[in-house]
């Protein structure tokens, strides 16, 4: 789970629905509804992410099935040239879960400039839950991918906007809005490991495919029968001169200093994102999962990241807060990106040392498990922090632009997963490990001297017009 589901609200001159609608826990029917639906689809896209890995692994890729899968052949001698097994299945996730990263610029594209908002939005819906019931062919997978890809980046970020515009600028509900909403999709993160990862490891691969598929269509019918509720598309009528907001001379180096964050960003997040990828495939190779006679499935281990992530987040605001009421003084944006990094890096030593100790037999769950709970620490100080460090500093004229870059973050992040999960067969796992303590490292490091050297520079005021 990422701080990259986390959206920044719009703000509307006025509500486009009844103002006086509190049917849902106070708020309007319409946040309800566009909750329920974030929360199926993400947690189509989690089930899709839990077992993505360990499907290619474990069944996919065995070269007794590899030959009937449609267009990998060719992707195998162009894309993936020499790879094969383990390597192959890193290399082809990260460039799935890197590209769903990128394609909702696109999306967002598509909606501003030709089919409004709420079409491009179901049309999103009914390509992911193709893709969804494709998974159920083996031979379509490479197609099946490419309607995930596209269907998430039509529907990803085209719902989240609809949530600010349900209320009034002053309304103070809005903040509460976006933490239902968030909430929303915490409980899906947390669900879908338990749901279709059981399913598709004990009842059959794509019993867990097809589970959501079936949630991400009831999500598409929730969301058409919510549209008496919803606002309507606001497209802009045009994008003349006039209504353009000129950048100031002060404006260039806070871009500039956002830009370096990017890839600082991007390798910090290297150890969080290999969760979904080759640390999936040594938990189901190396994990103690068996107790009473009983073995879990390995995708519970997702089930118990989100958990502590979600618990993590609000303890580390808690803690904060209570620093602040009692000081009047808490650390900066940078200042606690430092603080996360110093987390991640101790959550990566437990993986060291779990692999350190090992020996031959399985590992026992302690320290994957504290690797889940100091890293949620540190992920709880650096995502959340750092998208809110973008959305402060970004001059109103390019706002939506920069956030649209804060993504290109995790599009690298998980590009570059997708090429060192490949290197966990062929390395020491240990040395495996310290590389990713190495890139926690790094992030702690170049934080650090970000803040002494661009501190200024990223914490003064953007022009507003």
């Amino acid at each position: 789970m990422t701080a990259a589901e986390a959206t920044p609200e719009l703000d509307q001159s006025e509500s486009l629905v009844n103002p006086a609608d509190r049917a849902f826990l106070g708020h309007p029917k319409g946040l309800g509804y566009l909750s329920f639906v974030e929360g199926c689809e993400r947690f189509s896209y989690y089930s899709m992410q839990t077992l993505l890995v360990l499907y290619m692994v474990k069944f996919l890729l065995l070269p007794e099935n590899a030959g009937s899968v449609l267009g990998l052949g060719w992707l195998r001698e162009t894309r993936y040239s020499g790879l094969d097994g383990q390597p192959l299945a890193s290399a082809i996730f990260g460039d799935y879960t890197a590209l769903v990263y990128l394609t909702p610029i696109l999306g967002g594209l598509i909606a501003d400039r030709w089919l409004g908002r709420r079409a491009t939005l179901i049309l999103g819906g009914v390509v992911m839950s193709l893709g969804h019931f494709l998974m159920a062919f083996q031979g379509l997978f490479v197609f099946a991918l490419l309607s995930l890809v596209v269907g998430v980046g039509l529907f990803k970020g085209n719902i989240a906007s609809q949530v600010g515009e349900l209320y009034r600028p002053n309304d103070l509900r809005r903040a509460m809005a976006f933490q239902i909403f968030y909430i929303a999709i915490n409980v899906s993160v947390i669900a879908a490991p338990l749901v279709s990862g059981t399913l598709g490891e004990k009842a059959g691969w794509h019993y867990g495919f097809a589970c959501a598929g079936v949630v991400m269509v009831f999500g598409l019918l929730l969301y058409l029968k919510a549209r008496p509720f919803l606002p309507e598309d606001a497209r802009p009528a045009g994008n003349t001169a006039a209504q353009m907001v000129k950048l100031q001379a002060s404006d260039w180096p806070r871009l500039a200093a956002l830009a370096v964050l990017v890839p600082v960003l991007a390798i910090s997040l290297l150890t969080n994102q290999e969760i979904f990828n080759a640390y999936l495939v040594w938990a189901d190779a190396r994990f103690q999962l068996t107790f009473l006679g009983h073995t879990l499935p390995t995708s519970w281990m997702i089930t118990i990241d989100a958990t502590l992530s979600f618990s993590m987040l609000v303890a580390v605001a808690a803690f904060w807060k209570w620093r602040a009421d009692r000081t009047g003084r808490e650390p900066d944006e940078l200042g606690k990106m430092v603080i996360g990094s110093v987390f991640t890096t101790m959550g990566g030593m437990c993986l060291v040392i779990a692999s350190a100790t090992a020996g031959t037999g399985k590992i026992g769950l302690f320290w994957p498990v504290m690797f889940h709970l100091v890293n949620s620490i540190g992920f709880a100080h650096v995502l959340p922090v750092s998208l809110a460090l973008f959305t402060k500093i970004a001059p109103r004229a390019l706002n939506a632009t920069v956030v649209g870059i804060y993504y290109l973050a995790f599009f690298a992040a998980n590009f570059i997963v997708g090429k060192v999960g490949g290197w966990y067969s062929s390395m020491d796992t240990t040395q495996f490990w310290l590389l990713h303590v190495a890139s926690a490292a790094f992030g702690l490091i170049a934080f650090a001297v970000l803040r002494i050297v661009l501190g200024k520079v990223l914490t003064g005021e953007p022009s507003r017009g």
